[in-house]
Formats: C-alpha cells, structure tokens, sequence
C-alpha cells in the first residue's frame, strides 16, 4: 500500500508519518505533476486532493482532510467517489470555546466600551447601574439594552449546532451557571447540565428565549443562509448573537439591518460571508460589535493536535483498524 502526501510536509512530520505507517510506502509529492504520477496507485493520500488528481486515481480508499470543514474541500466526484473521508474535528473545540466565552464576558462586563474608551484616555462608567432605577440613589435611569453590566450566572444561552464545538460551549456555560439549550440536526441527548437539545423545528424557540445566542453549526447546504432578517426579529432586543460558526450561515445584510435597527444589543462575529470583511462594511464603525478575524481556531497547540490526528489515522489505516473522524460527504460533515 501507499500513502501519498500533497502539499508535502516538512521532514520533521514526514519522519513521524513513516514512523506511523510501518510498512506502507510514503510518497510526499514535491509539486502537482509529481502527485499525479504518485496517486494512480496510492491508497490513501493526505492534503489538498483535486478533481484532476482524483480522475487518475486507480486504488484510492482513503483521503484524510487537513481541516475540520468541508465546504472548501468537496467536489462532486469526491462525493459520489466510493473513498473514505476523514476530517480534523475535534481539536478545535476548546479553543474556540473559550473564543466564544471571551465575546460574552465582554459583552457582560462592557469591556467591548470600556477598551475603546480606554484609547481615548476617557474614564466613563457605562451602564454600571441595573435598568430602571440606579440602586444607590432610586432615581430612574434608561440604560440601552446593549450598554448594561449583566451578569452571566441564570441567563440563557442558546447554542445552533450542538457537534463538538457546540457542546464544549454548552459546558463552559453550565460551569458558568447559564441556563443552555441547543438546537441540532441530529438528534442527540443532552449532556450534563445542559436542559435540552431540540431539533431545528425549535431554532425559533431558540432564538426567542435565549440572551446569547451562538453558531457554531458547520456550513451545508442547510445551514447556507439560515440567519437571515427574521430569525433576528425573533431574538430580544437586549440580546447578543455570536457566530464561530461559519460566514456562509448568516447574512450579513440582515445582521447589520437588525443592529442598525437595535433589533438585538449586539454581536461578535469571527467569521463573514465576505472574507476579509470589506474596510468600508459598516459593521466595523459599530460599538456594539466585536469582530475577529477568523482567528477563533488559532492557539499554539493546533499544529500538534492536527498531527496526532494524523499519524493515529495512518497508523491505523496501515493496520486496518476504523479511521476516526469519518466524514458524511454527502452532508458535508
């Protein structure tokens, strides 16, 4: 048997490959023509496969993806190809769940306000007192539902997409005292903690009862366009919507409409329909937005987690053992 690697990887990962795969033979292709000469007999290959190479492909069983999602990645004849596919999810689920958790501490504490401020040398308390009635002195005050302290313990955070990366989120709120449901497509039992998982029939239900709401869901045909403006009319005004998810699953015209409008208080947002965001979007001049840029997944420890999931693959493919991380390729996922 063979493995074939295209882009090739450094001589450091490549010895540990070889090391993984025993006595199947490791070709890592040094340009495209080289890897499609190589792939007409390997059975497996690791990288970024092409239709071309795929067309000239005789014994492919297995193709491990470099990435979790799969958007970028498919093509139609990889779909119907009769290959194993496998992905990286998984490692990225406590990093980008401690990414989510930064956006609502911001949120809770003003900190989005108060680092802005900071810039300016200003030194102004933002909505320090509850809504209603400043509790020192009675007096009667309107504090803009995107402008007050809130805690975080008893509110409801409502997480679409309950894989993964959806549930680490859903336990770092439980550990925080919050109150969390999940919508899913798939129909899952919750873990501890966590109230309910409902299906997608539920994601007005959703939207209507939580004070956070997170996407983590991946991008699929389903979830292509799936926020648009009435699921943010849905949500409370004094409600904040995160998306780590990915920009494919929420219009940006209609987020902007919706915090234009103060439909909701607010959003911080990691990913976009349009990568990178445009420097004139209006979304970047907003105090009540927090934008990244696509960095949600990034921590010094990714490049050894995506390797282990690499050589334990290959180590198995090589043995014959089942492949972690297989993939439905019709779904995307």
């Amino acid at each position: 048997m063979k493995l074939l690697i295209y882009p090739p990887v450094d001589a450091q990962r490549l010895e540990k490959i070889r090391f993984a795969a025993g006595a199947m033979q490791v070709a890592n292709a040094q340009t495209i023509d080289e890897a499609k000469k190589e792939i007409v007999d390997a059975a497996a290959f690791y990288g970024r496969l092409t239709p071309e190479m795929l067309a000239v492909a005789e014994k492919l069983c297995w193709v491990q993806c470099p990435t979790a999602s799969l958007e970028h990645y498919l093509f139609p004849q990889l779909v119907e190809h009769s290959c194993v596919l496998t992905n990286m999810r998984g490692i990225y689920s406590e990093v980008i769940a401690e990414h989510v958790f930064a956006y609502i501490f911001c949120f809770a504490r003003n900190l989005h306000i108060y680092i802005r401020q900071q810039m300016e040398r200003k030194w102004k308390p933002v909505g320090a007192q509850p809504q209603g009635a400043n509790y020192l002195t009675g007096v009667a005050v309107q504090t803009p539902a995107d402008r007050c302290h809130r805690d975080i313990a008893g509110k409801r955070l409502g997480i679409v997409g309950m894989g993964g990366i959806g549930s680490e989120i859903a336990q770092r709120g439980v550990s925080f005292g919050m109150r969390v449901v999940g919508v899913d497509s798939v129909a899952k039992r919750p873990g501890e903690g966590v109230e309910a998982i409902w299906s997608l029939d539920h994601l007005d239900d959703l939207l209507s009862e939580s004070d956070f709401v997170v996407v983590a869901a991946p991008h699929t045909p389903e979830t292509e366009g799936m926020f648009d403006r009435a699921q943010f009319q849905r949500m409370k005004p004094e409600a904040f919507f995160v998306n780590i998810g990915r920009g494919a699953i929420v219009r940006l015209e209609a987020l902007t409409a919706a915090l234009t409008k103060g439909e909701i208080a607010g959003a911080a947002l990691d990913v976009f329909e349009t990568e990178p965001l445009p420097a004139d979007h209006p979304l970047w001049g907003m105090e009540n937005v927090i934008i990244t840029p696509h960095v949600a997944a990034c921590a010094p420890q990714m490049a050894s987690r995506h390797l282990e999931i690499v050589l334990d693959n290959v180590q198995r493919f090589a043995l014959g053992e089942p492949l972690h991380n297989v993939a439905d390729k019709s779904k995307w996922y």
